[in-house]
């Protein structure tokens, strides 16, 4: 498994191609000396690379490490690299995370106060887009007559067939992200022109079912679950992005499909996925392997020895280091950055007065000794000002540490890089979204919440016990800093408005209503300028 991690990361360490994001979902070049399209394709090699350059896209900034030849243009390479973006939108705005960093617009997420002219909401729309223009480029060059000029056997052919498909489902989730997200934005494929093209803007309800289609599309061609290469999507990969789909599908067309999360949900359930036996090893550097492996579906892979970054898994780490803590003690001893942290709300899920020093749910332990997840050495629970890193308990969920308490690989003349792979779809939240979808549905079931809660040390549940808020509170336990939070809120109604608040929501220290306008995000306003299909978002 580590020596697939490892050609892996390597061949996405130096792609042939070079793309630009445009404002109209176009891709230009930066060089003109770089070989691009289907010039690129002459072999086996060129296409196992292009498609690891559409892989990298979730997992890397640009071309020539942490800084250096950028995929995006006007935003810091690590603010704009695809998991770090994802993360921040997902998280920052919520009960779970603020960030003390006072760049440019980052404390607006705090505040739910952000506006369309925001560089942080700019760089996440162009990268879920690049994302989806990379694979559109990768289909355009991969089509059945591309390959009969390439001289490809049929053996050969077979295999890029697989990586087409592969390409669909990262298509795929680069719109759901921008589904999720934005809501109704610009719409383009491998069919449509490149270049002098302004695309259609889609609605939610249409780029939904537009994702509903490629997945079911596809979900039967890919290759079966657990067997694809570690760090390529699988039929379990297209299944866990139908639940979720399904799980939200209200928010985003205003018809529940819950009967559907549950079918997607048991197709995983029976596909020979199980839960790791210790929790924290899922978010360990070693967590590509083992038991957690096994409960891990799709993950972004990370490796200090092949991988250098500023955003990712060597954020999400080195961000949440600050304070009184040691860097070494979470495997990264050039890092720490003081960042992130999280309000009272998260730590009273576990420990209603606050102390978690009397915590026996292993998921929401205070952290000693390489162990547990809440700092809060030298750290307040209360956060006065939120600029402050001492204010708010530290999250040390993901540690640069393997399974046995050994550092992980850090970069070589970087030590605050990190080897810690991010699991985007996992067991866990299948277990949660399938007990929702019961609950939803009138059927109720304790079942496979209790095989999670029994893994933490946690008391059983009966399914009596199972409603909105114990759902919602148990999915903050279980995935919290996982960038699940901000979607979970808005399904409950919880995001936006008065009916729940916490530290600085509408910039209040005790929090305060918001206005639901900010359930999506603005159309980054240098896009509605140049397209003129797009419409921005209301309130905006």
């Amino acid at each position: 498994m580590k020596n697939i991690k490892i050609i892996l990361l390597f061949l996405m360490s130096g792609m042939l191609f070079n793309y630009s994001c445009l404002d109209d979902l176009d891709v230009d070049v930066e060089d003109p000396d770089e070989i691009i399209g289907g010039n690129a394709y002459q072999s086996l090699a060129d296409y196992t690379s292009g498609i690891a350059k559409v892989y990298a896209g979730l997992a890397l900034s640009g071309q020539q490490g942490p800084a250096g030849q950028g995929d995006i243009g006007g935003i810091d390479e690590g603010f704009g690299q695809y998991l770090r973006a994802y993360w921040q939108l997902q998280q920052l705005p919520t009960d779970e995370t603020k960030i003390a960093w006072i760049d440019g617009t980052l404390q607006t997420f705090n505040f739910q106060n952000w506006s369309s002219n925001s560089e942080f909401i700019n760089a996440g729309y162009s990268r879920f887009l690049y994302e989806v223009e990379l694979a559109n480029q990768f289909l355009r060059d991969s089509s059945d007559d591309r390959l009969d000029a390439a001289g490809l056997t049929d053996a050969e052919k077979a295999v890029v067939r697989q990586y087409r498909l592969e390409a669909r489902w990262l298509r795929a989730l680069g719109y759901y992200h921008a589904l999720d997200l934005f809501g109704s934005v610009p719409f383009k494929t491998e069919n449509d022109p490149v270049g002098g093209y302004f695309p259609p803007q889609y609605s939610s309800a249409e780029l939904f079912n537009y994702i509903e289609s490629e997945l079911l599309a596809i979900e039967n061609e890919m290759v079966a679950p657990k067997e694809n290469d570690y760090g390529r999507a699988d039929r379990a990969a297209a299944w866990a992005l139908l639940a979720k789909m399904y799980l939200n599908a209200e928010v985003y067309t205003g018809q529940a499909k819950y009967n559907e999360t549950i079918t997607y949900c048991e197709k995983i359930m029976n596909a020979g996925y199980a839960l790791a036996s210790n929790y924290e090893n899922l978010f360990r550097a070693d967590n590509h392997i083992g038991d957690a492996a096994n409960e891990i579906i799709f993950a972004i892979p990370y490796d200090a020895s092949y991988m250098q970054t500023f955003g990712g898994m060597t954020f999400i780490i080195n961000a949440s280091i600050g304070g009184d803590a040691s860097p070494s003690e979470l495997g990264v001893p050039g890092g720490g950055w003081g960042g992130t942290r999280t309000t009272k709300n998260l730590v009273h899920l576990f420990a209603p007065d606050g102390n978690l020093e009397t915590v026996t749910d292993t998921r929401g332990k205070a952290y000693g000794s390489g162990n547990g997840t809440f700092f809060t050495e030298g750290q307040t629970l209360e956060m006065t000002d939120v600029t402050v890193y001492q204010n708010g308990y530290g999250v040390f969920k993901f540690k640069n540490l393997n399974a046995d308490g050994t550092p992980g690989t850090t970069g070589s003349n970087d030590a605050s890089q990190v080897s810690v792979d991010f699991p985007l779809f996992r067991l866990g939240d299948v277990y949660l979204m399938w007990t929702e979808a019961k609950m939803k549905s009138g059927g109720a079931d304790a079942t496979y919440v209790n095989l999670l809660r029994q893994r933490a040390n946690a008391p059983n549940v009966t399914a009596g016990q199972i409603n909105d808020q114990f759902i919602l509170d148990e999915r903050g336990r279980e995935l919290y800093w996982e960038a699940t939070r901000r979607t979970d809120l808005i399904r409950f109604g919880k995001f936006t408005g008065g009916s729940y608040v916490w530290p600085w929501k509408g910039q209040s220290p005790e929090g305060t209503a918001t206005d639901p306008k900010y359930d999506l995000y603005p159309l980054p306003v240098s896009d509605l300028a140049a397209n003129p299909n797009l419409t921005q978002n209301p309130g905006y």
